[in-house]
């Protein structure tokens, strides 16, 4: 075989590992909104009590969060590819075990196991994508993968909600796990063609840090734990968890700094902060998605208890913002490397006007027309989010070498984790206080998503002040014009 006829086989084998990544985190980001709608489903087949519903939502955010930056870490040690191959049985596996459980306390053990799993999986996505392309390439599968964080988003109301129409009220929730069974089984057959070996490390052999893990994963579990279960532990006492986090955070900081002095392997490079483009990033991912996650609840909620649509019907109607953010993706993967963060500038931009003219139709269109009414605005605050997703992925990660990778998009993911986790706090928070004070379903959602503009132009804010202090972006890596040795050397 000739070179030129090998190269058109290698490329088509990369793009079709690219997908078998994309169908796996498309799984995984799925699971953490189609259970909501199933969660009645549960109540009534399972007989499970409000706690376990609660830890059945909360728990897999939370062993998400955990295990992602050690498991880009042992990504990139160890191998992606292996990596990922375990995550993904274990997360098929788990989806098996939560469809048979047999009672709450089951469910909500196999279910922290499938949020282990996930958050094994994310980083590996992120991590095989910088180890397969450059470039223009490269620009093009984090919008590819964009397009997927958007699409899960927003699908898995009205998919929860057909599996339920579909198998009933008593047992249809145990199809939204066993949903997942040909898939992982699929994904994980052509991983294991497809996929490629991490490169060797060079020099000596690295371990893992495993107090940088503990500190680390105490940390975000005191950050997230009292985001996450808001509305179910009542009192304030759950706040004083923020404080220890700090401190945890910051000993895992230290203790970092530390490892780095005595030419110890950190869990995390913190050079990595150093870099102007993955701080900002990493900083506009964690309060974007405090903002735009927040709809899907509010907006759910609204739509079932305030207007009285069933949950099929109250899923179906964030298609239109699924759609656009897949289409916003997909095209701002392409333009990044032209003109870099003013894209996520104005993705930021469309995503709160698009809001603002949801507010505005709930006003306007009472009654069982809303959902209809606000098509058109969540098509365009879709597209924003799309553009504001994925070039912000691309850029982030474009000067991180390739040897952390996987450490840097378990970064990344996190911020997205704890500030979903923190934005649906906030809002709800707004929402529920409104409708338990004056009772009106309609003002609580325009307050809960006044809130998350708020949230989305702080954001904004951040991006302009960010685009003024810098004339240019630094599109190099992005372009493909630097070597993996080299982006090594800058960091």
């Amino acid at each position: 075989m000739t070179m030129d006829t090998a190269r058109p086989a290698d490329d088509r084998r990369r793009w079709q590992a690219l997908w078998v990544c994309l169908t796996a985190g498309f799984m995984t980001l799925l699971d953490s909104s189609i259970v909501n709608v199933a969660l009645p489903s549960m109540e009534r087949g399972l007989g499970a009590d409000t706690a376990a519903l609660s830890w059945v939502v909360s728990g897999y955010a939370l062993t998400f969060g955990l295990a992602l930056v050690p498991a880009g870490r042992l990504g990139d040690l160890r191998g992606r590819r292996t990596v990922f191959l375990y995550g993904l049985a274990l997360f098929t596996l788990a989806s098996a075990a939560c469809g048979l459980a047999t009672d709450g306390g089951w469910l909500v053990f196999f279910r922290l196991s499938q949020g282990v799993a996930s958050g094994i999986l994310a980083p590996q996505t992120t991590g095989l994508i910088q180890q397969m392309f450059r470039g223009t390439e490269r620009a093009r599968a984090f919008g590819m993968l964009g397009s997927v964080v958007g699409l899960s988003t927003a699908i898995g109301p009205p998919a929860g909600g057909l599996l339920i129409h579909l198998f009933g009220t008593d047992d249809g929730w145990r199809w939204v796990f066993y949903v997942n069974l040909p898939i992982g089984v699929a994904a994980f057959c052509a991983a294991l063609r497809l996929l490629p070996r991490t490169p060797p490390a060079t020099g000596r052999r690295e371990g893992i840090d495993l107090t940088g893990v503990l500190l680390l994963g105490t940390g975000v579990l005191a950050l997230m734990l009292p985001l996450v279960q808001e509305q179910q532990w009542t009192g304030r006492l759950k706040w004083a968890l923020l404080p220890v986090a700090a401190l945890l955070l910051a000993g895992f900081w230290a203790w970092e700094r530390w490892q780095g002095w005595w030419g110890r392997a950190p869990l995390l490079d913190l050079r990595l902060f150093a870099q102007r483009s993955f701080s900002l990033g990493v900083l506009l991912n964690l309060v974007y998605f405090a903002g735009f996650t927040t709809l899907f609840f509010v907006y759910t909620l609204f739509l079932q208890n305030g207007v009285g649509y069933t949950a099929l019907a109250a899923g179906f109607s964030s298609l239109p913002f699924a759609c656009g953010s897949a289409i916003g993706a997909g095209v701002s993967g392409r333009l990044v490397v032209r003109h870099g963060r003013k894209l996520v500038v104005a993705g930021l931009a469309v995503v709160a006007l698009g809001l603002l003219a949801v507010i505005a139709t709930v006003q306007l269109v009472p009654g069982q027309g809303v959902a209809w009414a606000a098509a058109l605005p969540l098509l365009i605050a879709g597209l924003g989010s799309g553009v504001t997703i994925s070039p912000n992925t691309t850029l982030t990660l474009a000067t991180v070498p390739v040897q952390r990778a996987g450490a840097a998009g378990g970064v990344l993911v996190t911020a997205q984790r704890i500030g979903s986790a923190a934005g649906i706090a906030a809002v709800g928070a707004v929402y529920f206080a409104h409708l338990a004070n004056h009772g009106s379903p309609a003002r609580a959602l325009q307050l809960g998503l006044l809130t998350a503009v708020g949230i989305i132009v702080l954001a904004l804010v951040l991006a302009v002040a960010d685009l003024r202090e810098r004339q240019t972006e630094p599109l190099g890596a992005v372009r493909g014009a630097a070597r993996p040795e080299e982006h090594d050397q800058a960091v």
